[in-house]
């Protein structure tokens, strides 16, 4: 191969990787001065930028393989607290910044409570924003979990990492993407976690006084365990430290039990003869 030729495909792959790095974003925002200026700094800065005048459903958003999100809660109207909420818990991978006209600090509160990355005033510098994008964009990249990380199996409930989901036998727990950071998150602990510790961990930043958000998640989390899995008890209050992950089967219940009630959850019903539970509660 000459070497005008083995310059040409050496620049070629060059070309390609750059591509494959270049950050992708998407704004949903009508305000055609704000996006013009955000539009200039972003391509001197080598990103795709992907100009939206109206939400997109959460496949059109997958399909576009973004990084980030901006979102201005005016263009989307009522439902957009609805839309938040489904975007960040559909896709726990993107990074989600609000940035929109003045606002309270109630709703604010909700929109990072709800999965926002960080919530921004207007009006705004670009280059603001941009660094709020790249620091969001590095808190995923480093949670990241390999896509082919193995399955863990605590009780009866398998963690799934690559799926971001838990599963009770063959039955998903439903759980929205923080409910799942936290419970990976403990179960990968053998220690105590203080709620500070948590919330850093999993929401990105230095909890405020009084916020009980890890508290909120923690209990409906319990209840989706609870409910898939009542034989066992999984997370451990430590009153005003914080919660321990621990798999133990619930006081009165014996390993044996245990089993005959999985056996009996599989085994097809049949009315017409008795539940193998009955001999649990006689």
């Amino acid at each position: 191969m000459s070497a005008d030729a083995t310059g040409a495909r050496l620049a070629a792959q060059g070309s390609t990787a750059r591509a494959q790095n270049r950050l992708r974003l998407a704004v949903i925002d009508r305000d055609p001065g704000f996006m013009q200026v955000l539009s200039n700094r972003l391509h001197a800065l080598g990103w795709d930028l992907r100009a939206l005048s109206s939400p997109v459903t959460i496949d059109g958003l997958v399909a576009m393989r973004l990084n980030a999100l901006v979102l201005d809660m005016a263009v989307l109207g009522p439902t957009g607290w609805d839309y938040l909420e489904r975007v960040c818990g559909r896709l726990p991978g993107l990074a989600v910044i609000v940035c929109t006209g003045p606002s309270s600090v109630a709703q604010r509160v909700r929109g990072l409570r709800l999965g926002a990355d960080a919530w921004m005033t207007k009006p705004c510098h670009a280059e603001e924003l941009i660094c709020v994008i790249e620091a969001a964009i590095r808190r995923h990249r480093r949670n990241d979990m390999p896509d082919l990380q193995s399955a863990t199996l605590v009780g009866e409930i398998t963690i799934r990492p690559d799926l971001y989901q838990a599963y009770a036998r063959e039955s998903s727990l439903e759980l929205t993407a923080r409910e799942f950071e936290i419970l990976h998150l403990l179960s990968q602990s053998d220690r105590v976690l203080r709620r500070e510790e948590i919330y850093e961990r999993v929401w990105g930043y230095a909890m405020a006084h009084g916020d009980r958000s890890v508290d909120v998640f923690v209990r409906k989390l319990r209840q989706k365990l609870r409910q898939a899995s009542p034989a066992w008890s999984y997370i451990h209050t430590h009153f005003g430290v914080g919660y321990r992950f621990a798999p133990e089967l619930e006081a009165g219940i014996t390993e044996t039990h245990a089993e005959t009630i999985l056996a009996n959850d599989r085994a097809p019903f049949d009315a017409d003869e008795p539940r193998l539970d009955a001999t649990l509660t006689g």
